[in-house]
């Protein structure tokens, strides 16, 4: 694995903040994941909890394949992000 791909948190007070991914595996790079702006498209395991995007089920932007996984869609975000942004 390329060092960049991976970093993590051990001392962290919430270090492992997801349940189902083996603590020495648990990847922190996207603490907060990038991949929430994209709604129902982010592809992870997320719910509707009181009208609000809850993802404290989802694992996959700290599992063994994150990186990988949060690249394939980072298009998206950009796309999504640029959409914010008026032209003069």
């Amino acid at each position: 694995m390329q060092n960049y791909k991976f970093n993590q948190n051990k001392k962290c007070e919430y270090f492992p903040c997801h349940k189902g991914v083996d603590e020495d595996k648990f990847n922190c790079l996207f603490c907060y994941c990038p991949l929430y702006m994209l709604g129902n498209e982010c592809g992870g395991n997320f719910k509707v909890t009181n009208g609000v995007k809850d993802c404290s089920g989802c694992t996959k932007p700290h599992d063994e394949e994150s990186y990988a996984f949060v690249m394939s869609k980072i298009k998206m975000v950009i796309k999504k992000g640029s959409s914010f942004i008026k032209a003069d």
